[in-house]
């Protein structure tokens, strides 16, 4: 199992990777093992495992050992088992985790906001998504910028000081180039939304507004695997096309 997302950007150091692969190894034993005896087989401390637990966002070894076994667990897909993908692809829905009202508060964001472009970030698959979504805006009025991992750092930190939105799109929300620069615009009082899957990551604790759309292969960093992570989050897209036109109609009637 490809664990790159999972530990991108946590620093962890030789002995915590290695308790973390014998984590991966020995899922179903763990518990039982308790912090004492897995510390003692990978000659490490227990303060280790605990430090972690920590860098990995979890509060302490037990929900460490939850979560961990909750995408070991997460079906890897295959063409024989296709009736399942589309069982679920059928009853996915965006609104599952996001209410309309976080739709009704970008939407207000987007009319309300006085000056300032909205600066639009993602890489790697997401930046089709990002693409998508500048080119819709500015056909739709809006001063909108995208940018993803091959521009330069220069385009979003000369662009810093006119942002009214940040705006990132990350299927994991542990893309480290994202991360950053969420943080940067939350930092200088920027208005920052975000597109992730639908647990708790790195970019979402910045995020003023966080969309969450539920991830399938949560592990699958080449996108290899039928995903409806990607289609969903071009239909949010003009979910908040929608509201920002339907807001924008209901103001010049009043």
């Amino acid at each position: 199992m490809n664990l790159t997302k999972l530990t991108q950007g946590k620093n962890l150091t030789e002995s915590e990777q290695m308790v973390l692969d014998y984590l991966m190894e020995n899922m179903d034993t763990v518990l039982s093992q308790g912090v004492r005896s897995i510390a003692r087989n990978n000659y490490t401390s227990t303060s280790t495992i605990m430090r972690l637990a920590k860098k990995l966002g979890y509060s302490g070894f037990v929900d460490m050992c939850y979560n961990l076994r909750a995408m070991a667990e997460e079906p890897q897909y295959a063409f024989y088992e296709e009736q399942s993908f589309l069982e679920r692809f059928c009853r996915s829905s965006i609104l599952t985790y996001d209410t309309y009202s976080q739709l009704k508060v970008f939407a207000e964001h987007m009319v309300c906001r006085k000056g300032g472009l909205i600066f639009i970030y993602a890489t790697g698959f997401s930046a089709t998504i990002g693409t998508y979504m500048a080119r819709k805006l500015v056909n739709m009025g809006q001063r909108c910028i995208f940018a993803s991992g091959e521009d330069s750092i220069g385009m979003f930190e000369n662009n810093l000081e006119y942002m009214g939105i940040f705006f990132c799109i990350s299927k994991s929300g542990e893309t480290v180039l994202v991360r950053d620069k969420i943080k940067t615009a939350r930092e200088n009082g920027i208005t920052t939304a975000a597109i992730t899957c639908e647990k708790e990551n790195s970019v979402s604790q910045f995020a003023d507004i966080w969309f969450r759309i539920e991830d399938l292969c949560k592990l699958d960093d080449l996108n290899t695997s039928p995903n409806t992570f990607f289609p969903q989050a071009m239909m949010l897209v003009e979910l908040l096309a929608y509201e920002y036109l339907r807001l924008c109609k209901s103001r010049s009637d009043e």
